[in-house]
């Protein structure tokens, strides 16, 4: 149920991505999470192994974690080296497709570097790093896997901003 049916993504498009029941996938995402946890605090290393895997190949997890980059984040708006952001349900729905299809061979580029002003001190300016976008999807994809942890961005996935 986690991965859906074949070619979901495929055929995705601006009504596929407005019409997704965002509550059904946030809470396969939050089972499989759980189910990682869970893994771990047992020390069942190979299941927690095997349950990540699942969870970065999944389709929920690549939805989920599109639309948290592209829709939910208050940085949806600063675009990477590349100037591409997605802000509406068609540019949103073609980011899940790529993403999805380059989980094996994304490979990661540079992150354009921003001063902006330090929070003691406006007068110095700290760097900021800010990655192409869908290096930010790939990562949030990751971080679910990675971060299992009942309450930490879980919970947050159902909130509506």
């Amino acid at each position: 149920m986690v991965n859906g049916p074949e070619g979901i993504l495929l055929r995705m498009d601006a009504d596929g991505w407005d019409s997704t029941d965002w509550r059904t996938l946030e809470d396969e995402v939050r089972r499989l999470r759980s189910r990682i946890f869970k893994a771990v605090q047992e020390g069942n290393w190979p299941k927690a192994r095997s349950l990540q895997k699942l969870m970065l190949r999944s389709r929920a997890n690549t939805l989920v974690s599109v639309r948290q980059v592209t829709q939910r984040n208050a940085g949806r708006k600063s675009a990477g080296i590349d100037g591409e952001v997605a802000l509406t349900s068609q540019a949103r729905a073609e980011m899940g497709v790529r993403v999805h299809a380059t989980i094996r061979t994304w490979v990661p580029r540079a992150v354009k570097r921003v001063h902006i002003p330090k929070a003691g001190d406006s007068k110095k300016l700290r760097p900021l790093g800010i990655p192409v976008i869908m290096d930010r999807c790939h990562q949030a994809r990751v971080r679910n896997a990675l971060e299992p942890e009942p309450g930490s961005t879980a919970g947050n996935l159902t909130e509506e901003q």
